[in-house]
């Protein structure tokens, strides 16, 4: 799809006009959100583990990838993608995001229909507000399920949310590697964002200094893990299913189990949170079709490299077998650009959808969606490539780039 638009708030009307003077970055949405939504809230979704380390080190990789320009040459930007046998308007999908309506309530919705908007992918979390089938119904074949593994009883809950995704007509499988264990996030211990959850004088005066935070509380109702309800014995309250998520999910899988699920599944299968060539390996042999390069956001491990940096070792060892995704750290059309310059075919991005619901409310994600897909045909006509196919053929400089040895 060739960029819709010129850029700049003079070739806009309305609302969208006023909304790109508003926040016409990230940096503008996450200051804005800072405003408007219950510090816990925030913070649940700026931090990472430990010290934050891993969340600014993926910045800081990013940042450090220079592409340089080339001109003379004009052709029309075109910025649309095949990705499975679907055509994308973009390639920037939205990333899943756990417990998204703790920032926003009613949020998973919201994405699903900025992704319907924007004719982008959505990565739908196992742990998001809404349903799969609800998501599907809204965002069609734009729909992909980030996959979370229960293991008990031969996977009972695992398989039965496949067959579920099967069923609602969702384009790809996601399955997530990268969180064998529960990670230690301070920030949410400060908050008392534990289960049950129970409020504080603190997190009450956070809520009523909130009232944008506040009203779309009354309207969507408390966050939940609507997927998993189903599941739980006994009435679902939020405190039963956050117990069962607590005592059954692990966020992860064993190579043998992707292959399980390569043969139970017929559409697309990714595995996510690789970031050594050797499992990249691993998660070809097991039938996966493609790999999202991630560290969960830097929500995993303080120690662990930005995706970008170990992107260009694993699409050597890949060679093509599989396409290659990327996430964690995203933040502009720019950021896109440096990651598919470096082999990725398409990226996603989670913390800022969410900014941008809490900063503009409900029409925040498409907002977003339009202004990074309009960021990434700047990109692209900058860097000489007028379509995401040559973006591989850009020339670029790359220090952080790890070796991995022979």
């Amino acid at each position: 799809m060739a960029a819709k638009s010129a850029w700049g708030p003079g070739s806009k009307s309305g609302r969208t006009a006023r909304l790109t003077c508003a926040a016409p970055t990230y940096e503008f949405l996450e200051k804005r959100a800072r405003r408007r939504v219950p510090g816990f809230a925030f913070d649940f979704v700026q931090g990472g583990t430990g010290a934050d380390w891993g969340a600014d080190e993926n910045r800081r990789a990013l940042d450090a990838v220079q592409i340089v320009p080339r001109y003379g040459k004009l052709e029309k930007v075109e910025t649309g993608v095949e990705i499975y046998g679907r055509r994308y308007d973009v390639p920037i999908g939205i990333a899943p995001t756990g417990m998204d309506a703790l920032i926003w309530p009613g949020s998973t919705m919201a994405l699903a229909k900025a992704a319907a908007h924007g004719n982008i992918p959505y990565i739908a979390g196992t742990l998001a507000n809404s349903t799969l089938e609800e998501v599907a119904e809204v965002a069609g074949g734009n729909t992909w399920l980030q996959l979370y593994g229960f293991p008990r009883e031969d996977h009972r809950v695992t398989f039965d949310l496949i067959a579920r995704a099967k069923a609602a007509g969702v384009s790809a499988i996601v399955a997530t590697l990268d969180a064998p264990v529960r990670a230690k996030r301070p920030r949410d211990l400060y908050n008392r964002l534990v289960v049950p959850f129970r409020p504080t004088p603190r997190t009450v005066w956070q809520v009523a200094t909130a009232p944008h935070w506040a009203l779309a509380l009354l309207r969507n109702g408390m966050p939940r893990f609507a997927n998993i309800e189903r599941y739980v014995e006994g009435r679902p309250t939020l405190d039963n299913v956050a117990g069962f998520v607590q005592r059954e999910l692990k966020g992860t899988f064993s190579w043998e189990e992707i292959a399980r699920m390569r043969r139970e599944w017929d559409g697309a299968l990714l595995v996510k949170g690789v970031l050594h060539p050797d499992d990249a390996d691993e998660a070809v042999k097991a039938g996966a079709d493609g790999i999202l390069v991630s560290n969960h956001g830097g929500r995993q491990s303080d120690a662990a490299p930005s995706p970008v940096d170990v992107l260009p070792g694993i699409r050597d060892r890949v060679g093509g077998r599989a396409d290659l995704f990327l996430d964690s750290g995203v933040r502009s059309g720019l950021d896109a650009v440096r990651a598919m310059a470096l082999g990725a075919r398409a990226v996603f991005c989670g913390r800022a959808y969410l900014y941008a619901l809490a900063a503009l409310g409900d029409e925040g994600a498409k907002h977003f969606a339009d202004l990074i897909r309009e960021e990434f045909a700047v990109a692209m006509a900058q860097s000489g490539a007028w379509s995401p196919a040559r973006l591989g053929n850009v020339t670029f400089r790359h220090p952080g780039a790890f070796d991995f040895g022979a």
